[in-house]
């Protein structure tokens, strides 16, 4: 609760919002809350998804309605996952994998098909992320988390706003990038003008020495959280997924001792609007709570009071309907977009098996090249 009205009070600063009135929790219709299916007291759940990607009571509150125990883990990466599971998968029920990484899970096999009839609240996602291309029918997943990719900066150390991809490639101080393969990749092919989703080995190459590049700059790669590089100054600015920067702005906001400005921007050129999904890995101990559990993720209350905590932008129509999003957020166009510049955005699709393979080698041989 304390982070969520230091995040409140920080957008209000920082973007302008008109203030609340005192009691900050938006006026919604009334609706019947989650109730768990009879049978699964006792049981367990294991659960395996990124790190700092869940509100604080999601877990507590799931394990008392059902009376069960549930293991959870995390990981770093898309690829950090795909090995794990590939190797055969230790025991998880629930997974979060990223929209491009899903084909990849589905063509191996990997995938366990979800029982639409036991996820009534499949009904309340919001139809533009119902029946993606790399899950034509939501045979396989349900829609997480969405946002995007781009600079996280410390604005006191910059001395300006960012507005561009050039401005981290030309930037004269310390920066960190993104350990997403495809997204560094992907960056490197639009700032060519190239497709970011380019199966031809000729432009993957070109990105790939783009970056090479323009990688004198580079302090480390981050797996995912760019919070503590920003924090102790050791970089200004990191390529980062948006929500990740409101929890450093919000902490600053707090400390009294905190001068330092943080923000977030999508670059002109554009980015990636990435969706992160819950899915079943083959292997599952417990599918029947996994799907229970997906059901309750998709919860208007439960979903909305995640994406308020991560600040992600919400897969729930009925959270929005309800005004469940708190309206400093929904305002935020770092979390919610505009038309214009959603247009600007783009998707990280499945390649082929020989792409995903030059795409991989070529991450490799770039980050020996700059020690990374």
């Amino acid at each position: 609760m304390l982070r969520k009205m230091l995040l409140i009070l920080t957008l209000l600063l920082v973007f302008g919002v008109p203030a609340l009135a005192q009691d900050v929790t938006p006026e919604v219709e009334a609706y019947e809350p989650w109730v768990c299916p009879e049978g699964f007291a006792g049981q367990s759940l294991n659960v395996y998804n990124w790190t700092i990607y869940i509100a604080e009571d999601t877990i507590p509150n799931f394990e008392a309605l059902c009376d069960v125990d549930v293991v959870y883990d995390n990981y770093y990466t898309n690829e950090e996952l795909l090995a794990k599971l590939q190797q055969g998968n230790p025991g998880y029920d629930v997974i979060v994998p990223s929209d491009y990484m899903i084909a990849i899970m589905i063509e191996e096999g990997l995938l366990e098909p979800i029982n639409h009839d036991n996820i009534p609240n499949m009904a309340n996602i919001s139809e533009d992320l119902l029946n993606p291309s790399y899950d034509e029918g939501n045979l396989y997943t349900v829609p997480y988390q969405w946002g995007t990719t781009g600079l996280a900066y410390n604005k006191t150390a910059v001395g300006r706003d960012l507005t561009s991809w050039d401005d981290l490639f030309g930037y004269e101080g310390r920066v960190a990038w993104l350990e997403d393969l495809r997204t560094m990749l992907g960056i490197g092919l639009r700032m060519l003008g190239l497709d970011p989703n380019s199966e031809d080995a000729e432009e993957i190459e070109a990105a790939k020495q783009y970056l090479l590049d323009h990688s004198d700059n580079v302090a480390a790669i981050v797996a995912g959280n760019s919070k503590q590089l920003l924090s102790q100054g050791e970089v200004d600015i990191a390529i980062d997924y948006n929500g990740n920067v409101f929890g450093l702005i919000a902490e600053c906001a707090a400390d009294a001792n905190c001068t330092t400005e943080y923000a977030y921007v999508i670059p002109a050129e554009g980015t990636i609007r990435w969706t992160d999904n819950l899915a079943i890995p083959v292997g599952a101990q417990n599918i029947p709570l996994a799907e229970v559990f997906l059901d309750y993720i998709l919860d208007p209350q439960v979903s909305a009071d995640i994406s308020n905590y991560v600040t992600y932008g919400t897969p729930n129509r009925k959270s929005l309907e309800l005004g469940l999003i708190l309206p400093e957020l929904l305002e935020n166009p770092a979390l919610y977009p505009g038309d214009e510049v959603r247009a600007n955005l783009w998707q990280t699709r499945p390649v082929s098996l020989d792409a995903e393979t030059l795409y991989n080698e070529a991450w490799d041989e770039l980050k020996i090249a700059i020690g990374q």
